[in-house]
C-alpha cells in the first residue's frame, strides 16, 4: 500500500495544528480552526489527485468539487468579518465565561485545535481510499457529483438568506426599530432550523461514496471522518441553540415546530409573522 501522500498529509497536518495554536497564544483569539477549515481540505484532497499525477479522473474530480466547497465557505465567512481582527466565534466567548481559564487553555488545545484540525484530515481521506482503488469513472460517479452540486447550491442558498436577514436586521435597528421576528424562519429555515448544516454535512457524506464507489463497497472505515463531523454539529447545534433560547424565549415555538437540521415540513403551532411581511 502507499502511504507517502498520506505521510505528506500529516506533516500539513501537524503544520496546521501548530500554526493555529500559537496564533490564538499569540492573539487571543481561538477561531484559527474556522479561518483554515475552509482551505486546508482542498489541500488533502489535491495532495491524492497531485499523487496520482493528476491523471486519475475520480480523484480530479473530487479535488475540483471539494474545490468549489472551500470557494464557497471561503467566500461566506469572509463576508460575515470571519478573516477581520476580531472575527472570533461568538460561541468561544461564552465557553471562555463558563470555563476557568486553565481548562479553556486545554480545551482550546485538545479540541479547538488538535481534534477539529484531525477531523479536516478524517473527512478527506476517502480521497486516499479512491487513490488506492484507481478504477474508471463511472455512472455512480456522476450521480455522487450532482448530489454534491445539489448539497453545494442548498448550502450557498440557506447562507444567502440568513445573510440577507441579518443585514435587513442591521438596518432596522439602524433606523431605530425593533426587528420582528428576531431569528430567521423562512425560506429553508421554514423547514430546518440549520439547512446549512444538513448540506453542509451532506457534501461531506457524498465525498465518502466517492470513496466507496472507488473501492466497490460501503464497508470503509473512512465513514468516521463524516460521523465524527455529524456529532461535531449535532453538539455544536444543541449549544448554539442554548444561546439562541437565551437570547429570544420565542425561539421555543420555533423549535417545537422545525426539524433541528434535515429539511422536513413544518409541525403545527402559532406561525411566527413573516420576515417578508415585516420589512
Amino acid at each position: 500500500m502507499r502511504v507517502e501522500p498520506f505521510l505528506i498529509c500529516l506533516w500539513v497536518l501537524a503544520a496546521v495544528c501548530a500554526l493555529t495554536w500559537v496564533l490564538s497564544l499569540i492573539t487571543g483569539e481561538h477561531s484559527w480552526v474556522d479561518r483554515i477549515w475552509s482551505v486546508v481540505p482542498l489541500v488533502y484532497v489535491w495532495i491524492f489527485a497531485g499523487a496520482a499525477g493528476l491523471q486519475d479522473a475520480r480523484l480530479n474530480l473530487m479535488a475540483a468539487l471539494v474545490t468549489l466547497w472551500g470557494i464557497r465557505l471561503t467566500f461566506n465567512f469572509a463576508r460575515k468579518g470571519g478573516y477581520a481582527p476580531g472575527g472570533e466565534d461568538y460561541r468561544w466567548e461564552v465557553l471562555r465565561g463558563r470555563m476557568s481559564r486553565g481548562a479553556f487553555a486545554a480545551f482550546n488545545l485538545f479540541f479547538i485545535v488538535i481534534y477539529q484540525n484531525v477531523l479536516l484530515l478524517l473527512i478527506t481521506l476517502p480521497a486516499w481510499t479512491a487513490f488506492e482503488h484507481r478504477t474508471p469513472l463511472g455512472a455512480l460517479d456522476v450521480v455522487c457529483a450532482v448530489l454534491f452540486l445539489a448539497f453545494l447550491v442548498g448550502e450557498t442558498v440557506a447562507d444567502q438568506q440568513q445573510w440577507n436577514f441579518h443585514q435587513w436586521k442591521k438596518a432596522e435597528k439602524a433606523a431605530g426599530r425593533e426587528p420582528s421576528p428576531r431569528f430567521l424562519q423562512t425560506g429553508l429555515f421554514r423547514l430546518s432550523r440549520h439547512p446549512n448544516f444538513f448540506f453542509e454535512q451532506a457534501q461531506w457524506w457524498v465525498v465518502f461514496l466517492f470513496g466507496c464507489v472507488a473501492a466497490g463497497s460501503l464497508l470503509q472505515w473512512t465513514v468516521i471522518g463524516p460521523l465524527l463531523l455529524t456529532g461535531l454539529f449535532i453538539g455544536s447545534t444543541v449549544f448554539t441553540e442554548s444561546i439562541s433560547k437565551s437570547r429570544y424565549p420565542e425561539y421555543a415555538e420555533y423549535q417545537a415546530r422545525t426539524s433541528p437540521i434535515v429539511p422536513w415540513f413544518p409541525g403545527r403551532g402559532n406561525a411566527a409573522r413573516m420576515w417578508s411581511e415585516s420589512r
